[in-house]
C-alpha cells in the first residue's frame, strides 16, 4: 500500500510540473503571446514605426527682378509666385496679401524667409503641390524654421481637399522676450487639435474642435498667426526660412 501512495504522489507531482511547464511555454511564445505561437500578440513598442516620406520642403528664394521696396542692406518685396524655390510648388496668400513680404539678409549669408512684420490685418501663406495632395494620417509630421517675436504665435493651417480650412491648436512663439535667433522645431499632426477657420477673414469659427478631420487628402498647407504685425522695427511678427511637410503623396 505504501508504494501505491508513493506513486500515486509521484504521478501527481509529475502531472503539476508538466501543466506548469505548458503554462510558462504559452506565456512565452503560445497563445498568450511572444514572436511564436498561434494569435501570438506583440508587446508594446515592439512594432518598427514607419514615418511618411518628405513631401514637400521650401526654403525661399528672393526674386531681385521684384522690385525691392527696403533699403540695400535687407532688400524684401511682397510675396511673390517667383519667390518659391520648389519648382512643383506655388505659393497662396490670402488676407492682407500686401504686408506679407519676402526678405533676403546679404549680410546674413543670404538667408531668406517669408515675414509678417508689415501685415496691417490677418494674413495666411500656403503652399501648394501642383499635381499631388498630401495624407497627414498616422505619423505625418512638419519641421519649420522660424523666429517669433513678441506675443505672436505661428499656427499650421490646412485646406482639406473638400474645401475645408482648419486651423491648429499648437503655436510656435517667442523662445525669449527678445528673440533674435531662427530656431527648428517640429510638429506632430496627430497630436494637433483644429478648429474651423474663415479664410475670408482670416480668423477661427465657432467654439467646437473638429473631430476626427479627414486628413488623408490635404490640398495645401500653410500657416498663420491670426494677428497683424508690428510694423517695421523689433515688434510683433513671425519669420518662416523653412518648412519641410512629411506625408504620403495623393494623385489629385
Amino acid at each position: 500500500m505504501s508504494k501505491l501512495l508513493a506513486a500515486a504522489f509521484t504521478l501527481a507531482l509529475l502531472t503539476l510540473c508538466v501543466a506548469a511547464s505548458d503554462g510558462l511555454a504559452q506565456g512565452r511564445g503560445g497563445r498568450g503571446g511572444g514572436r511564436g505561437g498561434q494569435g501570438a500578440q506583440q508587446s508594446p513598442g515592439a512594432t518598427t514605426a514607419v514615418y511618411p516620406p518628405l513631401f514637400l520642403r521650401e526654403d525661399w528664394k528672393f526674386d531681385k527682378s521684384v522690385p525691392n521696396v527696403n533699403d540695400e542692406r535687407e532688400p524684401e518685396h511682397p510675396i511673390a509666385p517667383t519667390d518659391v524655390a520648389t519648382a512643383n510648388l506655388e505659393v497662396r496668400l490670402y488676407g492682407d496679401k500686401a504686408g506679407t513680404r519676402t526678405v533676403i539678409q546679404p549680410y546674413n549669408k543670404d538667408i531668406t524667409y517669408v515675414m509678417s512684420l508689415l501685415t496691417t490685418s490677418n494674413w495666411l501663406v500656403t503652399l501648394r503641390d501642383k499635381t499631388n495632395d498630401v495624407d497627414l494620417t498616422g505619423l505625418s509630421m512638419w519641421t519649420w524654421r522660424t523666429r517669433v517675436s513678441g506675443f505672436h504665435l505661428l499656427r499650421p493651417v490646412l485646406k482639406l481637399a473638400d474645401g475645408t480650412w482648419l486651423v491648429g491648436d499648437y503655436g510656435e512663439g517667442a523662445h525669449s522676450a527678445n528673440s533674435t535667433l531662427f530656431l527648428e522645431s517640429e510638429v506632430a499632426i496627430a497630436n494637433v487639435r483644429w478648429l474651423p477657420l474663415d479664410i475670408t477673414r482670416i480668423v477661427t469659427r465657432g467654439q467646437s474642435w473638429v473631430e476626427k478631420p479627414d486628413l488623408s487628402k490635404v490640398d495645401e498647407v500653410g500657416f498663420a498667426d491670426l494677428l497683424p504685425g508690428s510694423g517695421h522695427g523689433w515688434g510683433g511678427f513671425v519669420n518662416v526660412s523653412r518648412i519641410e511637410v512629411y506625408g504620403r503623396a495623393v494623385s489629385r
